[in-house]
């Protein structure tokens, strides 16, 4: 049984994906019976004419993998198909229940070459398909922008997204287009060598000035929809270092660097220290939790979640080194406009409450 999920609970770090062995499984994709009258004509061509969103360059490279077959028996390209063949092809994963569709929806490329790109996702983009949001998402986005890279398959988790972040968090993502991008890039998030900075508005006041959280991140058994910190025989090890930017009397600006990537883990732990993120539904941060009782306070809260209506937190940074050229890469991505205006409403508050 396959537990659903909310849509921006998702496997930030992949760990779920492995490589495939020699000794593969290999798993049906597509089967048919060659027609009695059929011609005799390569099997590259005859599967071009009948698959949807397949070169002929990427059937000709899974004929040489062994995975395009007549009658159970790996073929060439060069094979002629002839009449009543039973043609298939295998690939070494099973077939998507729900195949990604190319969508023409804006990207904003903040790099791009032959084996990776970097995209400034907005808030409220789901990143991956799935749990109800099968369309409309990032990577639907990318298939349509790699359409035409005869290479590139939207459906093959060797290439695609590295890591990922939430619905409704913004900022940066890098995308692997070879399988040897992927797995490089992989490795550098496996052994924490990725330099990952998020900047993030929370309530209260941060007394210390910088810390690390430590602590396991796993579902919450109380309620699914959540994860949390739980003992250290259960869920997955996770270290968040956090640093003070800006006192702004009953919320902070932290930034936040990622040591691990675990669902939600900026969230959680910012929860477990007694700090829930501004604004973040899921985790209470919706409510007025820090303040006044007074009736001119609330409808300025109210206002400020109105103008970021979100958590109030973005992939700020994101650095790796390089799978093919070996250069340490690094990009800045600017605070989006709602989080920018809403901790400006705060420094006017504070400057309007001191004047009093």
């Amino acid at each position: 049984m396959i537990e659903e999920l909310p849509d921006d609970i998702e496997n930030d770090d992949l760990d779920d994906v492995e490589a495939v062995g020699d000794e593969a499984q290999l798993y049906e994709h597509f089967r048919v019976v060659v027609d009695r009258g059929q011609e005799m004509m390569r099997v590259d061509k005859y599967l071009f004419d009948r698959l949807t969103n397949a070169s002929r360059n990427r059937i000709q490279k899974a004929a040489d993998a062994g995975f395009v077959m007549a009658n159970g028996k790996p073929v060439k390209s060069s094979y002629k198909v002839k009449p009543q063949d039973v043609i298939t092809v295998m690939m070494d994963r099973p077939r998507y229940e729900n195949e990604v569709i190319p969508e023409d929806i804006p990207l904003n490329i903040v790099y791009e070459d032959r084996c990776l790109m970097v995209v400034n996702k907005p808030a409220g983009l789901v990143v991956h398909p799935g749990h109800g949001n099968y369309h409309g998402t990032l990577v639907n986005a990318i298939a349509w922008h790699m359409k035409d890279n005869p290479d590139y398959d939207a459906n093959d988790p060797h290439v695609g997204l590295v890591h990922r972040i939430d619905k409704d968090t913004s900022g940066l993502l890098v995308i692997a287009k070879t399988p040897d991008a992927k797995t490089h890039l992989g490795n550098q998030f496996f052994n924490k060598t990725t330099k990952r900075r998020y900047r993030a508005l929370v309530w209260g006041n941060v007394e210390q000035d910088e810390g690390t959280v430590v602590g396991n991140i796993g579902r919450n058994p109380k309620d699914r929809m959540q994860m949390a910190v739980l003992s250290d025989d259960q869920g997955k090890h996770a270290v968040t270092h956090y640093r003070v930017l800006e006192r702004l009397g009953y919320v902070t600006l932290v930034e936040c660097i990622l040591e691990t990537g675990r669902t939600h883990q900026i969230r959680v732990h910012m929860k477990h220290i007694g700090h829930i993120l501004f604004n973040d539904e899921r985790y209470g941060g919706h409510e007025i939790l820090k303040g006044t009782h007074f009736a001119k306070y609330k409808q300025f809260v109210n206002n400020c979640f109105e103008t970021c209506p979100r958590q109030a937190l973005h992939a700020m940074t994101l650095g790796f080194v390089h799978p093919v050229t070996g250069e340490e890469m690094y990009f800045t991505s600017e605070m989006p406009d709602d989080m920018t205006r809403l901790i400006d409403k705060w420094r006017s508050y504070i400057s309007n409450r001191e004047l009093e």
